[in-house]
């Protein structure tokens, strides 16, 4: 409820905090790709900042720079550490795939040698192929592939600019975590003095609910990855450690994990081929171990993880990605988590006052 009447006040004040509202988004938009890794580092800078805290004051390591340069390095080995688990072995099974598949075409057709069989038909339908490369349906063929062509140049040129964004998010994420703490205890001088205990209260609520919810999820994220590990090693399916932090890792956006399920159907299909075990045996039992393990995450990890916080509703922190994302593209999904929080606290304090019931 609006306490006191309207006034021209009142709604030239309401006016000017709307078109504010409006310019930071535009703003935000248009210098996305410079702010990008600027925000990249922020989220983890804030991850990282208990670790450089344990090392600076638990492990008696004075020097700070020192500290976050040995949290970073601990971060990316566990990083680099997880890749390990997941990208090599999915690469090698994608080769005994590949294997399965050659020698089936073999056994198939009859053909052992299948460069030598292309050579063979290109001798054989020279003329044929002279007459196509000189044709105007190649011409065209070419006007519509050059553009393709000019995109992956294009895509290439992307990867090595990510690659310097990358060298620049580092050079962030080191600064920030080097004066982290004073940084979070003035940024609220960028607002006056008058509204800056509204600013204050209003960030300690949304990151109390925003550490809640990492913690909880973070923890459930866990206890699935573990699960499922178990699980898969149990009916010794292939990746089983691989796949299962995989799962653990995607789950901290809740219920994505359930994309896994696409590598599972490819490993199941290629375990099949070498075992000659039923497909449908070897994926419905991974089906079955999903199934088991998300009863047990709803009926007990989550109720007494989740419930003991004040997390995001999993169904509000999907549609806040959504939402943040469209407006904002990429930096949006980035700061979706603290903006609903911070969102969440300002209705919760100023508009419901549930810390007064």
């Amino acid at each position: 409820m609006i306490k006191g009447p309207i006034t021209f006040d009142r709604m030239a004040r309401w006016t000017l905090t709307a078109i504010a509202v409006i310019s930071v988004f535009f703003i935000l938009n248009y210098l996305s790709k410079v702010l990008l890794p600027f925000f990249v580092a922020l989220v983890f800078a804030y991850l990282l900042y208990p670790l450089v805290k344990f090392i600076q004051y638990r492990l008696k390591v004075k020097i700070r720079a020192v500290s976050v340069v040995l949290a970073i390095l601990i971060a990316v080995t566990i990083l680099g550490g997880v890749l390990l688990l997941i990208i090599p072995p999915m690469i090698e099974e994608f080769s005994r795939f590949t294997t399965l598949a050659t020698r089936y075409l073999h056994h198939v057709t009859n053909i052992r040698d299948f460069p030598e069989m292309i050579r063979i038909w290109l001798d054989q339908n020279s003329r044929e192929v002279e007459d196509f490369l000189k044709s105007e349906k190649f011409t065209e063929t070419v006007k519509t592939t050059a553009p393709t062509l000019f995109n992956f140049m294009g895509q290439s040129v992307h990867v090595l600019v990510s690659i310097l964004a990358s060298l620049i998010t580092m050079l962030y994420l080191f600064f920030i975590l080097l004066d982290y703490e004073y940084l979070s205890e003035n940024w609220i001088k960028i607002f006056p003095k008058s509204a800056r205990p509204f600013w204050s209260e209003l960030m300690k609520d949304a990151g109390n609910a925003l550490n809640n919810y990492i913690h909880g999820q973070g923890t459930c994220a866990l206890i699935m990855g573990i699960l499922y590990c178990i699980g898969f090693l149990i009916i010794d399916f292939p990746m089983a450690i691989g796949l299962g932090i995989l799962v653990g890792i995607m789950d901290l956006i809740p219920y994505m994990h359930g994309l896994v399920l696409l590598p599972a159907a490819f490993l199941a299909a290629l375990k099949s081929a070498e075992t000659g075990q039923s497909f449908w045996v070897i994926f419905g039992m991974v089906l079955a171990i999903a199934a088991i393990i998300q009863v047990i995450m709803d009926a007990i990890v989550v109720p007494k993880i989740m419930g003991k916080r004040m997390g995001l509703n999993p169904t509000v922190l999907l549609l806040s990605l959504s939402v943040w994302g469209a407006l904002l593209g990429f930096i949006g999904l980035i700061i979706a988590l603290p903006a609903t929080t911070m969102l969440i606290a300002y209705w919760q304090r100023y508009i419901t006052k549930e810390d007064e019931s």
